[in-house]
């Protein structure tokens, strides 16, 4: 897969009148074209600044970003303004033209381009289709919905035949059923249309639903890169542990006998391993933390498990998990519960 956009040594600093604000420091991140991509950290990290970067909404302060192969540092405004129609972006609060319909919306960065009223009507229907609001075309923003607004704003950012799609907190704004649906839209653009996708968010369930790969900044830096199910099943930095699990880490201690602590790296979420253990060995155990999540049809996340006192129980558990190749750790009560 080749390399869509590419960050080197990125970093951008604000003046102020109290003094200089570090908002990004020396960042670097390569996003492949036709990929879904994640940015996710606690406000205030960065995430935001970072994606206007990526299309010179703001200059960056030091480093470059390329983009289909262009320098964009390199180019004159009239070039970046070219650049940017192949970058669709879409914000938290829709930012829609109240005097202007759905269609009207779709169309307004048509007309900007040069494109005629008719063809821009006709390209703004086919993608209101596509978004699956033909039958709004004529509603303004006061007569729509929430995930309505976005959907339109999508089929917006559409328009201009974007190669990627920058999303920044695209969903915060709207109720978990309506975040579901229009993460299914985003994934269904990006597989159906080509269309690479940038996901900048503050929320794991976003990540977890859509992305391929996923990168976490911490003030103002990269503080972990990687694939969605190997950081959710084996996460290194604090503020990945902070944000997947509650707290930021398992429980220190638990009273009892010894534990387990089960990982899941990728076995499918539909196969009941804790249940099929327990009928199996004949043995109950008593769930301690569980945090497993479903990504892709693969279940991912860790369980901590208390065992029986009886030792020929316990290895009649750890046998089966053996021999089902389930990945586990044996932990002593008192011993520390790695993360």
């Amino acid at each position: 897969m080749n390399e869509l956009i590419e960050i080197k040594n990125l970093g951008k600093v604000f003046e102020t009148s109290s003094g200089n604000i570090v908002a990004l420091s020396d960042i670097n991140l390569s996003i492949r074209d036709g990929e879904i991509f994640g940015i996710i950290g606690l406000s205030g990290a960065g995430k935001s600044t970072l994606v206007r970067c990526i299309n010179f909404l703001e200059r960056p302060t030091s480093g470059t970003v390329i983009f289909d192969g262009k320098e964009l540092n390199s180019l004159s405004e009239k070039e970046l303004r070219l650049v940017r129609r192949r970058m669709g972006m879409i914000f938290q609060q829709f930012n829609l033209l109240a005097q202007r319909s759905a269609l009207g919306n779709v169309t307004f960065p048509l007309e900007i381009s040069g494109v005629s009223r008719e063809k821009a009507a006709e390209k703004a229907m086919s993608l209101l289709h596509v978004v699956g609001l033909a039958d709004r075309a004529s509603s303004y923003p006061s007569q729509l919905s929430g995930g309505q607004k976005q959907r339109v704003a999508i089929a917006r950012a559409l328009a201009s035949d974007p190669k990627v799609l920058l999303c920044d907190e695209a969903t915060s704004a709207l109720d978990p059923t309506t975040t579901r649906q229009i993460l299914d839209l985003i994934a269904k653009i990006n597989r159906e249309m080509g269309i690479t996708v940038v996901i900048i968010t503050h929320e794991m369930k976003v990540i977890e639903q859509i992305c391929d790969r996923v990168a976490i900044i911490d003030h103002s830096r990269i503080a972990e890169l990687g694939d969605v199910s190997e950081i959710f099943t084996h996460p290194k930095s604090d503020i990945a542990r902070q944000l997947i699990f509650p707290g930021g880490k398992l429980p220190d201690n638990f009273e009892g006998s010894a534990r387990i602590r089960i990982i899941f790296d990728g076995k499918s979420s539909f196969e009941p391993v804790i249940a099929n253990m327990v009928l199996e060995c004949s043995v109950p155990v008593n769930i301690m933390f569980a945090d497993t999540r479903d990504i892709g049809g693969k279940a991912v996340g860790q369980m901590v498990l208390q065992l029986p006192e009886a030792e020929q129980d316990r290895k009649r558990i750890t046998a089966w998990l053996d021999l089902n190749r389930v990945n586990w750790n044996y932990e002593e009560e008192g011993g520390e519960t790695a993360v």
